[in-house]
């Protein structure tokens, strides 16, 4: 068997502890390891030392290791040797570029095994030199204090059951690994001490063994049937693996079994490649890959976390299997009131596939037969295309707008940064109006402000869906929680970062403030750093959360960013999937074309124009009065989310019969609910049916914007208020498709009319005509494919027919006078 080579070995350490012990530079490449010792209990007085990366610096060309999972020791003779080592990290197709499909065809050979990957956690076995059974997680071994079990005393216990089923014993396998210098790897997979997502019942538990590595630097593992005989002596279970000799087949099996998230009738995440690569010509060596199924993997995690939500007490959130969904969780309440001691084990990950499959046996489907049958239905939301918002969640020196340049030079996004919005008078809105002009042109902005405060994340998303209430958003968190463990790090990185960029930043002045005032500003924002927490307001509101490292490079932070994306939105992509190349020309130009046009104070005292190259926010020219007004999709009036939603909850009381709250139950919970609300008073599609009132509203949005002209000649805002109005609401109708509100428009009040107008005009007879035969605010809808228009479908057949158990109609009548006010505007079509 191969040996250790006791030079490259202490080479290696001598790395390691380097990357350990050394100081990041900001501003510099670099990787740094964490340095775990472990003692051994029951051996000689040894301990070993666990080394770990971090993920994304597994992507480096220049670490000394690839081995994810890698712990050292010293022998009797004090030389350094490997005492367990995993496999050399691997990622999923398309995640990097050795992993693309064309790379894998070019560079890799045969055979390929295809092996399921197990949905466990990764236990490591190997033999130390006095004869000591090592077996360790991914980066710990022993007991644990925070734990009553460890991950790594789970697996000893199954190893010695294994070893003992075939008469053999565990210091016989501790000889024998030691002797082959290798590392067994198995999946430990036992739903009673964990649960993941794929069910094992009793008898399916166990350790799954699916490799063995030689303990070297470099990854040198054993074949399938070689790993297969060894578990046969040791008495393991087999993780199972099928053989392809070409990537083409490859290809063509793995893209089947995707269409249903199983192979041989069996949910499975996925399957990890194993084969041959080698670069640019040379030798061939060891290299695995990987192909994860989406689904019904993602579908059966939506509703563990569905589930979770609503014994917190929480409203769920899903964007995917919406009906099947709603299904499961109608099971799952009924589940946690016959049982309320279910809720506690749930949350302590006990129960949560007993549900899933007890839902699974009523409706007599497999999961793969429910993701078939939507796939033929269609029943999925459609893919996010557009409207979307990116919102950082930073302090000063986090690098992000230079992350936000590099968004901009790969996929040509819009992006606005709060720093070019003059002046301190209303700043918050005009900037989401920025915003909202800019998603006129473009289907993406990233809103390029610190949005360090809840506050200022539920001010983006009210006003910008006030325009657009569809909008989507995104959050790029940088991470800086919890403080007391990571500010000394971030206070390191960012004021060096500050402090080296000089002027070239537009509130902080590096070259002109003294080192005490910049440290004491950024002191402020880090003082007052509210982290994103997906669970409560506003930032539940983010349909992602993308968790960055302040620390890391924005080169790091962007390829983490656009790998999210890629996946959760590829229609934001338009089809590109950048090379590495890609993502570091475009860190590159935003470093070095980016030149700050507009400085700021933080005090909003004003700045001066600094002649040089104009930034990307400011080269976008405003459109003119017509071609904006050819832009208007519809005219409205929004009314206040707070004023409808709890009204809506004051009319379904938890006395609601069920017949008529099921509706309501599910717009709630499946978050069909409008995320805000208004009266849509005439929509371009109406225009030909009713060219008047049309006109005039078109003349009133004109008007208004000369009113918003700035001393540059440019309007200050695409999307003016066109004034006041008052609503009466009167009733809530709604069937098993649709909900509104009938509504009824109250004159105006004197001092609210616009000046010369002139009575018996269209504007001035009637309060703002509507076009639509009954004024309604729609509530929600069932799901994605029911329009917001069916309300007047709805209010049509309750005006000929009314409310009958029949029809399927129903009414509730507001019980007081519930007057809100309004603001007529305008929202632009995309």
């Amino acid at each position: 068997m191969v040996q250790q080579d006791v030079q490259e070995v202490s080479q290696l350490v001598q790395a390691l502890n380097a990357a350990a012990g050394g100081k990041k530079q900001a501003g510099k490449k670099s990787f740094t390891c964490k340095k775990t010792t472990f003692p051994i209990a029951g051996s000689d007085g040894i301990s070993v030392d666990s080394w770990r990366f971090r993920d994304w610096d597994y992507k480096r060309d220049d670490l000394p290791t690839y081995a994810r999972g890698l712990f050292t020791t010293r022998n009797r003779q004090n030389q350094p040797e490997i005492a367990v080592r995993g496999y050399d990290k691997f990622f999923n197709t398309d995640e990097v570029n050795a992993t693309q499909w064309r790379n894998i065809e070019n560079n890799t050979k045969g055979p390929y095994e295809l092996s399921v990957k197990e949905n466990g956690c990764i236990i490591f076995i190997s033999g130390l030199e006095d004869g000591t059974l090592l077996v360790c997680s991914k980066h710990s071994t022993g007991a644990r204090a925070d734990v009553t079990v460890s991950h790594s005393l789970a697996g000893e216990g199954w190893v010695k059951r294994h070893v003992e089923s075939v008469g053999k014993t565990v210091k016989g396998l501790a000889q024998e690994l030691r002797a082959m210098n290798a590392t067994a790897v198995g999946e430990l997979c036992d739903d009673r001490f964990e649960e993941h997502v794929l069910a094992y019942p009793e008898e399916a538990a166990g350790l799954y063994l699916h490799g063995i590595n030689f303990n070297l630097p470099e990854f040198m593992t054993l074949s399938g049937p070689e790993v297969h005989k060894f578990a046969d002596e040791w008495g393991f279970k087999k993780a199972e693996y099928i053989l392809k000799d070409n990537v083409s087949d490859v290809k063509s099996f793995l893209e089947q079994c995707a269409e249903t998230g199983s192979w041989d009738g069996r949910d499975t995440e996925g399957f990890v490649i194993r084969c041959k690569t080698r670069e640019g010509g040379g030798p061939y060596r060891d290299w695995f890959f990987k192909y994860k199924f989406e689904e019904p993997y993602l579908m059966y995690r939506q509703w563990r976390e569905a589930t979770k939500a609503i014994i917190s007490g929480k409203p769920p959130k899903y964007r995917k299997h919406i009906a099947i969904t709603e299904e499961y969780l109608k099971y799952a309440r009924h589940q946690l009131q016959q049982n309320p001691n279910l809720g506690r084990l749930y949350n302590q990950n006990h129960g949560i596939i007993a549900m899933r499959n007890g839902f699974l046996r009523d409706r007599g489907l497999k999961g793969s037969e429910i993701i078939a049958l939507e796939l033929e239905k269609g029943d999925a939301a459609p893919p996010v295309a557009q409207d979307v918002v990116i919102v950082p969640i930073a302090s000063i020196g986090c690098g992000k707008t230079t992350v936000a340049l590099g968004l901009v030079n790969l996929f040509g996004w819009g992006h606005v940064q709060n720093d070019n919005i003059q002046g301190q008078k209303n700043r918050p809105k005009r900037f989401a109006d920025a915003l909202v002009n800019n998603l006129m042109e473009r289907k993406v902005v990233i809103a390029d402000r610190n949005n360090h405060m809840k506050r200022e994340r539920h001010q983006i998303i009210s006003d910008v869906r006030r325009s657009i209430p569809e909008a989507r958003f995104i959050a790029l968190h940088y991470v800086h929680e919890p403080k007391a463990d990571m500010l000394d790090e971030i206070r390191l990185v960012t004021q060096q970062r500050v402090l080296e960029r000089g002027d070239n930043h537009q509130t902080i002045r590096a070259a002109s403030k003294r080192p005490d005032e910049i440290i004491g500003i950024m002191e402020g924002f880090l003082h007052r750093f509210e982290g994103a927490d997906a669970e409560r307001h506003p930032d539940c509101e983010f349909d992602e959360v993308i968790d960055l490292d302040v620390s890391a490079s924005s080169r790091e932070n962007l390829e983490k960013i656009v790998s999210v994306l890629r996946t959760s939105y590829p229609k934001l992509l338009d089809g590109k999937s950048p090379t590495s190349a890609d993502l570091d020309n475009a860190v590159t130009q935003a470093m070095s074309d980016y030149t700050v046009e507009m400085k700021h104070d933080l005090s909003f005292g004003g700045g001066q124009k600094k002649a040089g190259k104009p930034t990307q926010a400011n080269n976008f020219s405003p459109p003119d009065p017509d071609y904006l007004a050819r832009r208007v999709d519809y005219f409205n009036i929004s009314v206040p989310t707070y004023e409808i939603t709890s009204l809506l909850s004051s009319l379904f009381p938890p006395s609601t019969p069920p017949e008529l709250s099921k509706l309501y139950k599910h717009l709630l919970n499946s978050r069909r609910i409008q995320p805000s609300f208004h009266i849509t008073l005439i929509h371009r599609a109406s225009s030909k049916d009713e060219p008047k009132l049309w006109s005039h509203y078109l003349n009133l949005y004109t008007s208004a914007l000369q009113q918003q002209i700035d001393t540059s000649g440019h309007f200050t805002n695409h999307t003016p208020t066109l004034g006041p109005a008052r609503i009466r609401i009167e009733r809530l109708v709604w069937d098993a498709r649709i909900m509104t509100f009938v509504v009824r428009i109250l004159p105006r009040e004197a001092a609210t009319q616009r000046p010369g107008a002139v009575p018996g005009n269209v504007d001035d007879a009637t309060p703002w005509p509507c076009a639509n035969e009954i004024a309604h605010i729609t509530v929600g809808t069932v799901a994605p494919e029911v329009k917001p228009k069916e309300s007047n479908d709805l209010l049509k057949r309750w005006l000929e027919e009314g409310a009958t158990p029949e029809n399927g109609i129903y009414e509730v009548e507001i019980p007081t006078v519930k007057v809100v006010e309004g603001q007529v505007g305008e929202v632009m079509r995309r």
